[in-house]
């Protein structure tokens, strides 16, 4: 999205500019998404931003960031050889790795934390930090959608070989439904996108999430969005319950 912020210093760590700088806002948005894979919470955090100016920090954009970079920190590399042993990043790194990045919880745009928290410790030691920092979260989204409509989305789901463009047999078909329009690379499926794999990802995800739901629930902070529909449509929605909650935001 030309113009706003790159997130440098998300995807690079301490020390990085982003470029331009977000601008003050009257209101600034803080607010954690939550979401299984295939709901559309990417799509949606564009729109937040757009709309907003929240930046979106995505714990996944970070892990791809730095798989491609020289230089880490120590937190980043203890998770990335976390992730080559094929475990969890461990609650603590994962904390490490956010605090590092301080600058972009305080940042004047506001953030959108996408990826994070993942368990209640996550929850806990977020709060230390943000009490640390003088800045509160005003609401966690958690888009919602029922386990078919995922499974319908993600089998659909077809990924280049070679440039990694994503496309949909249903909603962004290819050309040839084999071929990448892009580069005619081949396109697969991967794995975890058979229908079977998806329904074992999705209890794993809502039995790992439901503890986080209560929690912000009990907060008052937990606002569920439906994700069935257009992109416009559950913005639309997502924009709505937002305003009810915290007021006029747009400046």
């Amino acid at each position: 999205m030309s113009g706003h912020p790159n997130r440098a210093g998300w995807s690079r760590g301490p020390g990085a500019v982003c470029e331009p700088l977000p601008r003050p806002r009257r209101r600034t948005v803080r607010l954690v998404l939550l979401g299984p894979p295939g709901v559309g919470k990417g799509t949606q955090a564009e729109l937040l931003n757009q709309r907003f100016g929240a930046c979106h920090l995505s714990t996944g954009e970070l892990f791809r960031a730095a798989r491609c970079a020289a230089d880490h920190s120590p937190a980043m590399r203890e998770a990335l050889a976390a992730m080559q042993r094929g475990e969890l990043v461990a609650d603590e790194l994962v904390v490490r790795m956010v605090r590092e990045r301080s600058q972009c919880l305080r940042c004047c745009g506001g953030f959108l934390l996408d990826g994070v928290p993942r368990t209640v410790a996550q929850v806990e030691a977020l709060d230390e930090l943000f009490e640390e920092l003088g800045v509160s979260l005003d609401a966690v989204l958690s888009y919602e959608l029922d386990l078919e409509a995922i499974v319908r989305r993600l089998s659909g789901r077809r990924t280049c070989s070679d440039c990694s463009a994503v496309f949909h047999l249903a909603s962004r078909p290819p050309r040839d439904e084999s071929v990448c329009d892009h580069c005619g690379g081949r396109l697969l499926q991967r794995d975890d996108d058979h229908p079977d794999a998806v329904r074992v990802r999705m209890g794993a995800y809502r039995q790992a999430t439901q503890p986080l739901q209560d929690f912000y629930r009990r907060r008052n902070l937990l606002i569920s969005i439906s994700a069935q529909g257009r992109p416009d449509e559950i913005a639309q929605r997502t924009f709505r319950s937002l305003e009810n909650r915290l007021g006029v935001l747009t400046d």
